[in-house]
């Protein structure tokens, strides 16, 4: 009797631990072909509005480590990753009839161009009579548990959690294969895998100032999941921390293993309750699942409402919009770090170095952006996206439009005061002196707004305004005038909350 062959096409789920295809496909097939491909329309491709590049190079070495460390577990258990570069409707088809399998197993995913290549994907296989099944690996409740379908899903985070925290069970992650059996006499070559170089990109600088060393990959996601839980136990005071800036542990750092599906978010789930059931509950740890049950809406709100997370005007059909720009000059200033609002060019600049920045930086320099300068907020997702090692499709978009007033938000005027929110969370300039070291001398009184300081004051600190540090775009005096209207913690509520995953 023949072996029946199946391949696993990773994507987003670059992990053997609780992999839902994976599983699928070793109760389907005999044999398994892992098959990672790098599509040109994504390592290739730009951004509409700001021509920027998909994948910046924070998040392609990411991905790079992962797809590196996927081949070396596989191997560990028998099998290996066929590495291709081009279009999957190509390249699946082809390892099919060589592999002679019947199916090809993936894990879905919802948004517009990744839908687009699923369709061609599944017409190009049904075209030889092979068959695409279909699995659920992003989220922490199964959609099927759900106490809804997804299209009435509630638009508003906090209805959400309220019709399924107490009611929908997070299901165990499944266990990781202790052995994957390959196909045998193939020919199929594993190839190498490509460098960053091959994509048209430079690797990045090291930097010493970075909040954390990322690593990408299955074995260094579980590391950082472990240290943060049993090794330092940060866990316990995360509530207290998570709007640091400075350094690896104010928050977990899970986001980029998330989003390259290194974690799975049932794992962290499972690990959180057993850190409980070992060393008790509190605060802290209940909003590490807060923060997956954000990211969960999130997705939904992205299967609900399709490409109405991309447009301009988000969820809103019929209120006036307003008048955003697309000022090219302005977009640089605030990318480069060059706004002359110190606060809002630290967190630029660190995310230009290292492809991070804090949950507490981001809404900022969103707000920034959008309300102060009042550019396109597609723009600055844009840059997000490019440029963000943790970027994730809906969590992005979806937290762009909640600072724009066109999302999930039902506050639309939410408003971050700048120079408030820095005296309050960096209040001695320490994240400001450290990405803006010409303000390494400036007194903590005006550190946050250097423009106010006297000609004789600028030049005892090595200072001058308009020549070695910016002029303001903003003026601080402004925000002396324009209270927030954003609590002081963001959306930190039982209910309410800031972003994107933990």
């Amino acid at each position: 009797m023949s072996k029946r062959a199946a391949i696993v096409w990773f994507r987003r789920d670059l992990r053997l631990h609780d992999n839902e295809a994976l599983n699928d496909a070793m109760k389907q097939g005999d044999e398994i072909l892992p098959v990672y491909i790098f599509d040109p329309r994504e390592w290739r491709g730009t951004l509409p509005l700001t021509g920027l590049s998909k994948i910046g190079p924070h998040r392609a070495r990411f991905i790079l480590e992962s797809v590196a460390d996927l081949r070396r577990n596989l191997r560990e258990r028998g099998a290996d990753l066929i590495v291709r570069t081009g279009h999957p409707e190509d390249i699946l088809p082809e390892l099919s009839r060589q592999c002679q399998a019947s199916w090809v197993f993936c894990n879905r995913e919802r948004t517009k161009e990744e839908l687009e290549v699923q369709n061609a994907v599944e017409q190009s296989l049904w075209a030889i009579g092979r068959e695409v099944y279909y699995s659920r690996g992003k989220l922490l409740y199964y959609t099927s548990d759900l106490p809804f379908p997804i299209t009435q899903t509630p638009d508003t985070f906090t209805q959400f959690r309220k019709e399924t925290e107490r009611l929908t069970p997070v299901r165990d992650p499944l266990p990781t294969p202790s052995r994957i059996p390959p196909p045998a006499g193939t020919g199929i070559e594993p190839s190498d895998l490509p460098t960053l170089a091959d994509f048209g990109m430079v690797a990045p600088e090291p930097e010493e100032r970075s909040a954390i060393d990322w690593h990408g990959g299955e074995t260094a996601g579980l590391d950082r999941l472990v240290y943060y839980l049993f090794d330092s136990q940060a866990v316990s005071t995360y509530k207290e921390t998570r709007n640091g800036l400075i350094g690896s542990d104010y928050s977990t750092k899970f986001s980029a293993w998330l989003a390259q599906g290194c974690l799975s978010p049932k794992q962290i789930y499972a690990e959180v309750k057993a850190y409980e059931a070992k060393n008790g509950a509190n605060e802290s740890t209940y909003w590490v699942i807060f923060e997956l049950l954000w990211r969960d809406f999130f997705r939904l709100m992205g299967k609900k409402h399709g490409d109405l997370i991309f447009r301009k005007r988000g969820f809103r059909d019929t209120e006036e919009l307003p008048d955003w720009s697309k000022d090219s000059g302005l977009l640089q200033r605030w990318i480069e770090g060059q706004t002359g609002t110190p606060f809002v060019d630290a967190s630029m600049r660190e995310i230009a170095r290292t492809g991070f920045m804090s949950n507490r930086s981001r809404q900022n320099v969103a707000s920034y952006l959008v309300k102060d300068l009042k550019v396109d907020w597609r723009m600055g997702a844009e840059y997000f996206e490019h440029m963000l090692v943790d970027y994730d499709v809906t969590s992005n978009w979806c937290n762009w439009q909640y600072v724009a007033g066109v999302g999930t938000d039902p506050r639309e005027d939410r408003y971050f005061n700048i120079l408030s929110q820095a005296e309050r969370y960096d209040p001695k300039g320490e994240y400001v002196r450290l990405w803006c070291p010409v303000l390494s001398e400036a007194p903590d009184e005006y550190v946050h707004h250097p423009e106010e300081m006297s000609d004789a004051e600028q030049s005892a600190c090595g200072l001058r305004i308009g020549a070695n540090y910016p002029n303001p775009l903003v003026r601080s005096s402004q925000y002396r005038n324009k209270p927030s209207s954003t609590p002081t913690g963001g959306r930190r509520g039982r209910g309410r909350r800031s972003r994107k995953t933990a």
